[in-house]
């Protein structure tokens, strides 16, 4: 909604679907513009544009980079029903009434369009602008933003198949040879959605002097391309780390797991920004750079291959439920003998309300009070002696 002026109190755009969070490929944007007055106004035209398009912008050094790609153009003249026109296609507005000019236009097919994104250095947008011109008067304007979405599978054959790679790195001290640290780690496939649980199957050997450290992290990969130049912006969302691994020994991760957070897409269809996503496991060797091994990945639309995103869940939830022995709280105290009860257990959770449930009681025990410390005698060298109680 736009400020208020002295002729026009209201200018706002409203979407037929508030609920809806994103559009997709092939929707329809539909809409009103709500036009109110505070006194009569002659309104020549209001139009009405879709634009989406991609921007990047930053600095390097003293030179300013900056690049626009555009995704959506719509423009469009709308006009209030039953209400009369004047001869130059102008219309009077007038106050204590409330003006309503529809729109509705559809969204470009897939594969011409890039999902919404916000990033450090550059955007996708997608909005929509309504432009009410007056005779003699400054065109005001009032934009609505929407999200896009495209769908992404990764059922696909190529994002189902499993990848993996070699590294190793020579270690040396002042010059001197000190061994090597290796690591080969694989995944059974490319493609995940967001909740999911990437499985790694890795080996570390470690044959130098020094103590090493595996772990594993998932970055996301920014890169903003303008006028020639690329920035990169590298940012780690989640991370697993193993046992230390000492000299002349191995380590061996077998389906060690590292669940992927909430993310949006993999954005691969823009021409002037990539968001791309990467599995590095690395080894941190004292004195050293990492020995790193990066395996990309692909995350996709939620929803998207719904039988391989269940079936994770529930491995990601067995797997969980079988480790989560160390968060179980014991209790701070004993319990004494007067908080035991003897309840009635029903056999049956689901019964009818006039039948009576099916239950077994606990059987009862009868527990002996522990002894008075003054009633406990020992004997020593054959005399009796008696416990004095502190």
């Amino acid at each position: 909604m736009v400020a208020m002026t002295k002729c026009v109190k209201t200018l706002d755009v409203l979407f037929n679907d508030p609920s809806k969070t994103f559009y997709c490929s092939g929707d329809k944007v539909a809409g009103r513009i709500i036009v109110e007055v505070s006194q009569a106004t002659r309104v020549s035209s209001m139009r009405v544009c879709g634009v989406g398009c991609a921007k990047v912008q930053y600095s390097k050094g003293k030179q300013r980079c900056r690049q626009e790609t555009e995704y959506l153009k719509y423009e469009q003249v709308v006009l209030l029903d039953d209400q009369p026109i004047d001869a130059d296609g102008s219309v009077i507005l007038r106050p204590g009434n409330k003006y309503e000019y529809r729109f509705g236009f559809e969204l470009p097919q897939e594969g011409q369009l890039v999902s919404s994104y916000k990033g450090k250095f550059g955007c996708v947008q997608y909005y929509v602008k309504a432009s009410m011109e007056r005779t003699g008067l400054p065109v005001l304007e009032c934009k609505k933003t929407f999200e896009v979405e495209e769908p992404l599978d990764v059922c696909t054959p190529d994002l189902l198949s499993p990848t993996g790679g070699t590294k190793e790195k020579k270690v040396t001290c002042l010059f001197i040879p000190d061994g090597q640290v290796s690591l080969t780690a694989k995944i059974d496939r490319r493609g995940f959605c967001e909740g999911e649980d990437i499985c790694i199957n890795a080996k570390f050997e470690n044959t130098c002097s020094r103590i090493v450290v595996p772990k594993a992290a998932i970055y996301a990969k920014h890169i903003y391309q303008a006028d020639g130049r690329t920035k990169v912006f590298l940012k780690k969302l989640s991370s697993v780390r193993g046992n230390h691994v000492i000299s002349g020994m191995c380590d061996a991760w077998q389906g060690k797991s590292i669940r992927v957070p909430k993310l949006k897409p993999s954005i691969l269809g823009c021409d002037i920004i990539r968001v791309e996503y990467a599995l590095m496991i690395s080894v941190h060797i004292p004195g050293s750079e990492k020995l790193i091994l990066e395996l990309p990945l692909v995350i996709g639309t939620s929803g998207l291959g719904s039988r391989t995103n269940s079936m994770s869940s529930q491995d990601g939830s067995v797997s969980n439920a079988s480790m989560s022995w160390v968060s179980l709280r014991m209790p701070s105290v004993p319990p004494t003998y007067c908080d035991l009860d003897t309840p009635l257990t029903p056999l049956l959770d689901d019964f009818d309300e006039d039948d009576s449930p099916v239950f077994i009681t606990a059987p009862a025990f009868q527990f002996q009070p522990p002894p008075v410390y003054t009633e406990v005698e020992e004997g020593y060298n054959g005399n009796t002696q008696m416990l004095q109680v502190c």
